[in-house]
């Protein structure tokens, strides 16, 4: 969000989105002028104070410091091409128990010019983007897809789920495809080239620089509005055209960021569109993942098929959710959701690590703020229609990690189960709560 009060460059992004709306063809030919120390002022103050830092080591205070002057020096180097990007520092993330996910630590200057190419960025491919993507969009988030697919299955005609996997989405998408494809709609070669110097600078892993030749850098402020490019004209405006006018019946893609369902009606479309997707993303260097991707039934029928062929109803996961066919009270059709088996055992896991490293190094009262607020963030995320039993297991699962690791704080006379329910009493742990309802009548 901008700071200043509508400064010219803000002006003039309102005026570029205008422009991209109204002309779908249109090409810009001169948007690099826009990073001016005003706009870049705006990125500055935009970004999070807390986060860590890369290998230049500066952190935001320290740059906000002589900020005027460190924001004129970019912007001089910027006019006259010799900014050149600092490889980011790799860190590496769990991912699952068995994997971690690598992630780029930018240097803070990079942050900033990556918020302001961002921002210019949005202002046009907004305007573009179609409504079944839903990843790293501004007033768009994971709970407005799940609930749209939660739509999808409820009140329209879908018997069939297309599950795919982009396999290490973000470490292969190929620069050259990428920058074709903002051609189409950017002709500023100043601003391209400097998007194409942060896709080629690199990173420092364990003290070795990789260059990337390659994929989007993971953990980058650019990396998400570079992947939905990129997954706007392979797989969204693929499905949108060419799929949907070639199948028999309904179908509809969901996603976010590169995590995707296509609801459909038929077997056979089912069956076509996962051949088309392997075809479509090979044809863009990419694989779709050969263990991790099926089409299977699903719907209001599902459950009565499954039975009469002997088998148990499919399921499938998305965006951290096991979804399933059930039943309301009075018997109707309903898409059942819980987390999912994996996001679970993850959770809880990193709740007992924390639990364990924190009870012996503050007061008990000072972590206890901070447990209240993990709770709170797991609701956020997990409190969704059908999923009480699984926020309110989590709730009790942490009671009892927490009751166990308070017990094992030193040798002294340990607290039973009614002291520790007494103590809850005056210091309450936040209740389990559904705080998205997927209930409320679709727009249409």
């Amino acid at each position: 969000m901008p700071y200043t009060d509508i400064g010219e460059t803000w002006h003039k992004l309102f005026l570029i989105s205008g422009h991209a709306r109204r002309d779908p063809e249109f090409q810009f030919t001169s948007l690099a002028h826009l990073l001016n120390a005003e706009y870049l002022r705006d990125c500055y103050k935009s970004l999070n104070r807390n986060k860590a830092v890369g290998i230049d080591n500066v952190s935001w205070k320290e740059y906000g410091e002589n900020l005027d002057e460190n924001l004129e020096l970019l912007v001089s180097r910027l006019k006259l091409k010799k900014y050149k990007p600092i490889p980011a520092r790799r860190v590496y993330i769990p991912k699952s128990e068995t994997e971690k996910r690598p992630l780029g630590i930018s240097a803070l200057e990079n942050k900033i010019v990556e918020r302001g190419i961002t921002w210019i960025l949005e202002s046009i491919y907004e305007q573009d983007f179609l409504n079944c993507s839903y990843g790293f969009r501004p007033n768009r988030n994971c709970h407005q897809a799940l609930k749209e697919l939660n739509d999808l299955i409820m009140f329209q005609p879908v018997s069939h789920i297309v599950e795919a996997d982009i396999k290490g989405f973000f470490d292969n998408v190929t620069h050259e495809k990428l920058m074709e494809f903002m051609q189409i709609r950017i002709k500023d070669t100043t601003l391209l080239n400097l998007i194409e110097k942060f896709l080629k600078a690199g990173y420092v892993d364990d003290g070795i620089l990789v260059k990337t030749e390659t994929g989007t850098p993971q953990g980058s402020i650019l990396s998400p509005i570079l992947a939905n490019i990129f997954l706007h004209y392979v797989l969204d405006k693929w499905f949108a055209t060419t799929v949907k006018s070639n199948v028999e019946g309904f179908c509809e893609i969901i996603r976010y960021a590169d995590d995707f369902v296509c609801v459909v009606r038929y077997a056979d479309d089912a069956r076509r569109i996962e051949k088309g997707l392997k075809n479509r993303f090979n044809r863009y260097g990419l694989e779709i993942h050969p263990t991790k991707s099926r089409n299977f039934s699903f719907g209001r029928f599902e459950r009565e098929n499954s039975r009469l062929q002997n088998r148990r109803a499919n399921t499938f996961d998305f965006l951290g959710f096991t979804h399933y066919c059930d039943s309301s009270i009075k018997g109707y059709f309903k898409v059942g959701r819980k987390t999912s088996r994996k996001k679970y055992s993850a959770k809880c896991k990193e709740m007992n690590e924390w639990l364990k490293a924190i009870r012996n190094q503050v007061k008990t009262k000072e972590w206890w703020k901070i447990l209240i607020l993990k709770l709170h963030g797991h609701y956020q995320y997990y409190g969704v229609s059908e999923n009480f039993r699984g926020i309110a297991r989590f709730y009790l699962s942490t009671l009892r990690m927490v009751y166990k690791w308070m017990n094992r704080r030193s040798q002294k006379r340990k607290m039973n189960w009614n002291r520790f329910l007494k103590y809850l009493e005056h210091y309450p742990l936040p209740k389990p709560k559904i705080v998205h309802s997927f209930y409320e009548s679709p727009v249409r």
